[in-house]
């Protein structure tokens, strides 16, 4: 039951009542919700690996046992056709009932008129929980929103404190000043290579986290123009091109589990989702590594976060089954369900929209720190009109920071004609 009482029943008009009222029966008994006329079957197309499907359908078959009739069938794309998929069926108007996507997928397809604006559903709830920037990312810039925040995966700092010891350093650097002492340090210790950062290595996603840190943005909060040229996004920009100019931070992706294991990288920046996998990867270094959140820049913490949204299509017979399936899957029931069964079977943690369950996984207490630490701070995309179509060229400009040594400000004044362009 949501709230882990058994006093209370979840009902699909969006509240709860209690379960001995009789109102939970009256509606469970009509089948998949109130209004629905019977058994329902409905079809989750569930983005990403096979053993992420396996761990949603199980979380499902859970909510079966409280909905009995309702099924929910859980069925995995790939990212790499998921969203021509999804926008077929939302063009189409045929497909599946429920789908997971990227964070700009429920924008992008519900103003194509393929998924449900989730407000009309009374999603207050399900808002209350989730972080205001997440909310404000998978926001329609007219406040529709047509898919909500089903996990998160943002940036975090691992290290190696024996590596960091031995080059003088106490602890992993909290600021940018004390990264870049760090980044000295472990440079005249003979580390070569003191830092690599991935997740959208040298492209526009890790410079977003500077951006944050110095209190920049990428647009005005209404949207009406670029602010990625203000004197913050410069200074942001001066910071994030300096790691890769003096301290030869690698422009390319690197795995950097096996650097951290054989001692070559002191730092790595990476996404959270290698957590899961440092010690299973390189059992050599089990209780060797630990992670932090990013340093602080001028205006504090910050980081992007990114993950997945679901949500409702438009044309589905079970609209209500949907949606009470989606509220479902705020409840600490489903959420420690998925929890166990991520990790059971993908050897990942499940992060979800609400940082107050971190304890509840399968992790180090350091680790949960770190994670909660960082959910606090972070930001998501913009959710404005064109910036799917300039975050390509904007990456152009940053990078021609560091490879042409273009001045940041003529290279974010580029960047802000390009976004200004692509918003009309």
């Amino acid at each position: 039951m949501a709230g882990g009482t058994h006093a209370y029943q979840t009902c699909g008009c969006g509240g709860r009542v209690p379960a001995d009222s009789g109102l939970h029966h009256k509606w469970w008994q009509r089948g998949a919700g109130p209004g629905s006329r019977g058994p329902a079957t409905l079809t989750f197309w569930s983005v990403g690996a096979d053993e992420n499907a396996q761990a949603f359908q199980a979380a499902a078959d859970l909510y079966k046992q409280s909905h009995p009739d309702t099924t929910i069938k859980v069925q995995a794309i790939s990212w790499d056709d998921g969203h021509a998929k999804v926008l077929t069926a939302a063009t189409s108007k045929s497909g599946p009932d429920i789908i997971s996507g990227g964070m700009s997928w429920g924008i992008e397809f519900g103003e194509l008129g393929g998924m449900l604006d989730l407000n009309d559903r009374d999603i207050a709830d399900v808002k209350s929980k989730t972080r205001p920037e997440v909310m404000k990312a998978i926001t329609s810039p007219d406040g529709s929103v047509y898919g909500v925040s089903m996990d998160n995966a943002f940036y975090l700092l691992y290290y190696r404190p024996d590596l960091l010891a031995k080059a003088g350093i106490s602890g992993p650097p909290k600021t940018w000043d004390e990264l870049f002492t760090a980044l000295d340090k472990l440079k005249a210790a003979g580390i070569k290579t003191p830092m690599v950062e991935n997740f959208g290595t040298f492209e526009w996603l890790p410079w977003f986290n500077w951006l944050k840190q110095a209190g920049g943005s990428l647009y005005a909060d209404d949207c009406s123009k670029a602010t990625i040229d203000s004197d913050q996004a410069v200074l942001a920009t001066t910071n994030w091109a300096r790691q890769y100019t003096k301290y030869g931070v690698p422009k390319a992706a690197t795995d950097a589990g096996a650097g951290l294991a054989k001692g070559e990288y002191g730092m790595a920046i990476d996404g959270s989702w290698v957590v899961s996998g440092l010690d299973s990867g390189h059992p050599e270094i089990k209780g060797k590594w630990k992670v932090a959140p990013l340093p602080s820049g001028p205006a504090g913490a910050g980081t992007f976060v990114g993950g997945r949204i679901v949500g409702v299509m438009s044309y589905t017979k079970y609209p209500k089954a949907a949606v009470d399936f989606i509220k479902w899957l705020y409840s600490d029931d489903a959420i420690k369900k998925l929890q166990t069964e991520v990790f059971n079977k993908e050897g990942a943690l499940y992060l979800s929209p609400r940082p107050e369950l971190v304890d509840s996984l399968n992790t180090t207490d350091d680790v949960k720190a770190a994670l909660k630490t960082t959910m606090e701070t972070v930001t998501g995309p913009p959710n404005c009109k064109g910036w799917e179509l300039s975050g390509a060229d904007v990456t152009k400009k940053l990078q021609s920071v560091v490879n042409d040594g273009v001045d940041p400000k003529k290279a974010l004044s580029e960047a802000a004609t390009i976004m200004n362009n692509n918003l009309k």
